[in-house]
């Protein structure tokens, strides 16, 4: 083990599962901060009667050559001195590290103003994304609690356990997400609850499918503006930006990619039963 932690601490009713064995979750350095609302797997979700049977399959076996892969990938791309990401990727990473709903709903706007929607489709577009995100959002923390995941921070640190001869720790590694990385907001760390799946990932597959059953199509260019780089980046398509995400967590050095992988599959099915029909609706404006 590396490093002291604390006892864990209690939330209300819900208590943190901290764990020591290879592959479970526990709080990570420079904090070791608790989740400061592990309760949210428990909320029934709008569009499904339960949040276990969107649950996401299973991490990667840690002695698989999958796990050695995707392990390999973070500790390479996703460390604070990394010499192979570049500048744009670092970018990217920060950029997505911007509240999710937040800076989704900035898009909502813009793009309600670039395809001239009304009134009415301008709501439709608004609460059928945001109540896929809530979902998205539900289902993801019901699923990391039931698999309980490291993060890839301890992962890299204490590799010498998990019993794959394919990776090698390194006691010091760190992520990009690190209270030394210059943005603007919060220092950035390794997020306090378990790692799988993606709580981005979940919340962006399950907008950027609504998006597109709500357009017809994914081909539609936009931009988008993050407070953590106070800066625009623009995609020709949805997917391109749900792609970006995936990576960004990885170059943030947060995430495995299966993570982001299986958070993005889980937002198809949230989208179809979030979008809102048309019936009923008129334009007007």
């Amino acid at each position: 083990m590396v490093g002291s932690r604390p006892a864990p601490l209690p939330h209300g009713p819900f208590d943190l599962p901290i764990g020591s064995e290879p592959g479970v979750w526990r709080p990570t350095p420079p904090t070791f901060a608790g989740d400061p609302a592990p309760w949210v797997g428990n909320v029934r979700p709008f569009g499904v009667p339960s949040a276990a049977m969107i649950r996401s399959d299973a991490p990667n076996p840690l002695t698989s050559g999958e796990y050695a892969e995707d392990f390999n990938e973070v500790k390479q791309l996703g460390a604070l001195g990394s010499t192979t990401r570049t500048a744009d990727q670092t970018e990217a990473a920060i950029f997505w590290q911007d509240h999710g709903p937040a800076l989704w709903n900035r898009v909502f706007r813009t793009l309600s103003a670039s395809r001239g929607l009304g009134i009415a489709d301008t709501a439709r577009l608004f609460a059928s994304a945001n109540l896929a995100s809530a979902d998205g959002a539900i289902g993801c923390w019901e699923s990391k609690y039931h698999w309980k995941f490291w993060r890839p921070i301890t992962a890299i640190r204490e590799a010498d356990t998990d019993g794959n001869p394919a990776t090698e720790a390194d006691p010091a590694w760190t992520p990009l997400f690190d209270p030394a990385t210059p943005q603007f907001g919060t220092p950035l760390v390794t997020p306090g609850f378990p790692e799988h799946p993606s709580g981005h990932g979940c919340i962006s597959g399950a907008i950027v499918h609504t998006l597109q059953d709500f357009f017809g199509t994914d081909k539609i260019a936009f931009s988008a503006f993050s407070n953590r780089t106070r800066t625009t980046r623009s995609y020709d398509r949805f997917s391109d930006a749900l792609k970006e995400v995936i990576d960004a967590r990885v170059w943030g050095g947060i995430h495995f990619r299966r993570t982001g992988r299986r958070a993005r599959q889980e937002g198809r099915p949230l989208a179809r039963q979030a979008l809102l029909p048309t019936d009923g609706l008129t334009q007007t404006g």
